[in-house]
């Protein structure tokens, strides 16, 4: 029964000199670009990773790395993880790289303006992760991740991600909703007194529509200071971006007038305030600008067709602003 392991004392010892310094012996393909993946799961056994990795494409004798681990000493301290071993890595390498925890990782990156189904698909997609998510529904996967009846519009702050290879898609949702919160509670902390915002979560719609409206970062502010004036006074918000959210899958690139007449909860031609959900995420600049809104007296703003817009304080200078940036266009 003793046999085996005292064998593979026996041989790492007599060869470690030299041996753990020598590159592994890896599976024909295995390249710097490809390398080789390898799982190692909480709780296994010196020797169970060491048949592991030659299961895995580790062609040196399971053996030899098995009493390499037992003599270093360390082989309870192998962590498990998600790890790659490319070509020229040595046992020495690998021990170090197995009980630093050196993990494989990926990254993950959400886009501003993204909507909750374009976030979904990509973690979806990942052929990085593990998957977690098939066959749930938005409610569901807001449960998963520890923010049941929550929408998910908004709620995952835009940005990259590190996270280990093969870790459930969930995780990575959970790390941006929990960003997005401490980004929101950060913004709300400091707002203006003056802004007729109630609550984060209104600061979070606002600065939604605030992210779909902006086309150029020096506008960022002043458009929010056109939303807060407009709510100050109890004007709506006539924002095209909010129609098309509400629209959802029938909006075909075209938005009619009909749709502008069309009453709906994101209608924000029909109806006075804010819709009643983010609709997209809001990177940082649109929450401060949300929360810090630019000292305008301006009430309308159009685009000029170059990404900027054309900021009026009156409707008269507004029809003009329209006649020279959008008819003519």
């Amino acid at each position: 029964m003793f046999m085996l392991p005292l064998a593979a004392l026996l041989i790492a010892g007599a060869f470690g000199v030299w041996w753990i310094d020598e590159p592994l012996r890896l599976a024909p393909g295995v390249t710097e670009q490809k390398p080789l993946d390898v799982e190692i799961e909480p709780g296994q056994s010196a020797r169970s990773i060491a048949e592991k990795l030659s299961f895995s494409g580790v062609q040196t004798p399971w053996v030899l790395l098995y009493g390499w681990f037992r003599v270093s000493g360390q082989s309870r301290d192998i962590k498990a993880g998600s790890y790659e071993i490319a070509p020229g890595t040595t046992p020495r390498r690998l021990l170090s790289k197995l009980v630093r925890g050196e993990q494989a990782f990926r990254s993950i990156t959400l886009l501003e303006g993204w909507n909750y189904r374009q976030v979904f698909d990509l973690v979806r997609s990942s052929p990085d992760l593990t998957q977690d998510l098939d066959n749930l529904s938005s409610a569901d996967i807001m449960a998963l991740i520890g923010y049941p009846g929550r929408h998910p519009e908004g709620r995952f702050f835009p940005d990259t991600y590190r996270v280990a290879k093969r870790a459930n898609a969930s995780s990575v949702l959970r790390q941006a909703a929990q960003a997005m919160d401490k980004r929101l509670t950060e913004a709300w902390a400091q707002r203006d007194s003056t802004v007729p915002l109630r609550s984060p979560d209104e600061a979070l719609i606002l600065a939604s529509i605030i992210e779909k409206e902006t086309g150029l970062e020096s506008d960022r502010r002043r458009i929010g200071g056109v939303f807060s004036n407009r709510l100050r006074i109890g004007m709506r918000l006539q924002t095209d971006p909010a129609v098309i959210y509400g629209l959802g899958e029938r909006f075909d690139g075209n938005l009619r007038r009909d749709d502008l007449l069309t009453d709906s909860p994101y209608n924000t031609y029909t109806r006075v305030g804010l819709p009643p959900t983010p609709i997209a995420m809001p990177g940082a600049a649109s929450l401060r600008a949300a929360v810090q809104p630019g000292d305008t007296n301006a009430i309308y703003f159009v685009s000029r067709g170059d990404g900027s817009s054309q900021f009026s304080a009156t409707l008269e200078e507004h029809n003009a602003a329209v006649r020279r940036y959008i008819l003519r266009r």
